[in-house]
């Protein structure tokens, strides 16, 4: 499975315009959270017009899955909670979003929303305990949120990740979680685009103005997963321990293609 990840686009259409145009060189695209702009002077109701339709557009290209992020809450449930209401019937036209679970290419997948209380909480708690007894191989989450003291959500002066995603980590050992929502966390001293809790792989994309986004790819054939951003690449073995300092490239893999490797500072 050849996948691509992003998170925090936050409306920058350039961004969209990047993944739609790279989209169908992956078997998977992920894109983990905030897709809409809280800040942006564009109507938040024509923000999710848009997005949606980039959504469908790069669902006629590849498998997509999206999940929702604080910035995507556009409404409340009965309980008054806030949740993302406009991507709620996403997973009815085959794109899999918030609470979705599905397998493709052997891995369960877990699509969980962004929890604004403790009822969503509990019920992604209860989807991933489902999930687990499905389980028979390969298990990937996606959840906007990374886990809390992990250098996936280290902001260069205190931890903003979840602590409810650690305990879920720890109690399920899902094989990867991919996040972003830390802007900063691959960019500062001590923070990383990814870390290992246990068994699981846990990344966080970061966020970078500009096209392309900073982005994930990784290859499970190639046992391989690469960083590209404009801080330049870095790339791990899935199948080897995590070793400090992660390896600078000068260039992507070979694997990478030459659409892909505009991410950097030294494109080919």
């Amino acid at each position: 499975m050849r996948c691509l990840v992003v998170a925090d686009l936050h409306y920058s259409l350039p961004q969209f315009d990047w993944v739609l145009n790279v989209a169908a060189d992956f078997d998977l695209l992920i894109i983990a959270g905030d897709h809409l702009d809280l800040s942006s002077l564009v109507e938040g109701r024509a923000q999710t017009v848009v997005i949606r339709k980039y959504f469908e557009l790069m669902r006629e290209k590849t498998k997509v899955v999206v999940c929702s992020g604080n910035h995507d809450l556009d409404s409340r449930d009965l309980s008054g909670e806030k949740v993302a209401k406009w991507l709620s019937d996403l997973t009815q036209n085959d794109l899999p979003s918030d609470g979705a679970s599905f397998v493709f290419e052997n891995t369960l997948f877990s699509v969980c929303p962004w929890w604004d209380g403790p009822l969503t909480r509990e019920k992604i708690g209860a989807q991933l305990a489902a999930d687990a007894r499905k389980r028979t191989g390969r298990w990937f989450w996606v959840h906007h949120a990374p886990s809390d003291k992990s250098p996936t959500s280290w902001t260069g002066s205190k931890y903003l990740g979840d602590s409810s995603l650690l305990e879920w980590v720890n109690e399920y050992k899902p094989d990867m979680v991919f996040s972003g929502h830390v802007h900063q966390s691959p960019f500062v001293k001590d923070g990383s685009w990814v870390d290992r809790i246990g068994d699981t792989w846990v990344f966080n994309v970061g966020f970078q103005f500009g096209a392309p986004p900073a982005h994930i790819i990784f290859d499970t054939e190639k046992d391989e997963a690469v960083w590209l951003s404009a801080a330049g690449f870095q790339s791990i073995q899935l199948s080897q321990p995590l070793k400090r300092p992660l390896r600078r490239l000068a260039t992507p893999p070979a694997w990478v293609t030459l659409q892909d490797r505009a991410g950097g500072p030294n494109p080919v």
